[in-house]
């Protein structure tokens, strides 16, 4: 399992941590959130700051966009070290938008917990990766929700199913203890932000 550092617990000293990460052999990307104040009610980066994490980061970025506006954000498609770049579904008013990442980069689609997994299911012949929300998105430090699990099942016999090689990535929630049931579970990536904070700090 491989793991993705969001560094929005952070940003009070940000270059400092984007410099830790670069060193930790235990983050294989940089998870950049980015919100909008109204797909969620949180604001995460100015630009500044996305400029930063982009041109500092020696590690591939995976872009997690939380935003109802998606192509406000379309110069990201030409940034180099940007590998993949999730839209959520319920943002989606046509699926037009995952074809034109799929263009420049590896698309993924973030369902929050509270949507029915199987809505989107005849997505994943077109995207890369689905992000399974482990918390409500928009902030940090909450609870992992228990029926991620369920989810993560349906969702891995889905694709089986489809024979597909879709890559799973969890966010939200995960600590030292739970991830654990995350890498049993067969997850690709698991999203860590307050307890990569810790991890950077020991």
């Amino acid at each position: 399992m491989k793991i993705s550092g969001s560094l929005l617990s952070m940003r009070n000293d940000l270059e400092n941590y984007i410099n830790k990460v670069n060193e930790c052999s235990l983050v294989d990307y940089i998870h950049l959130d980015i919100m909008d104040t109204d797909f969620v009610s949180n604001y995460s980066y100015s630009y500044e700051e996305i400029k930063t994490i982009v041109e500092k980061s020696k590690k591939p970025i995976d872009v997690h966009l939380m935003v109802k506006d998606i192509s406000k954000y379309d110069y990201l498609l030409n940034v180099n070290n940007i590998e993949y770049i999730t839209v959520h579904f319920e943002a989606l008013d046509s699926f037009n938008i995952i074809d034109k990442i799929r263009e420049y980069k590896k698309v993924g689609i973030s369902i929050k917990p509270n949507t029915d997994i199987e809505k989107i299911y005849d997505l994943l012949v077109k995207v890369d990766l689905v992000l399974v929300m482990s918390v409500e998105p928009g902030k940090g430090g909450q609870q992992f929700i228990e029926n991620t699990y369920e989810r993560i099942n349906k969702l891995k016999k889905e694709t089986e199913k489809r024979k597909l090689n879709t890559v799973i990535s969890v966010d939200g929630g995960i600590n030292e203890s739970n991830i654990k049931l995350l890498d049993q579970k067969k997850v690709d990536i698991a999203v860590i932000g307050t307890y990569l904070k810790k991890v950077l700090s020991n």
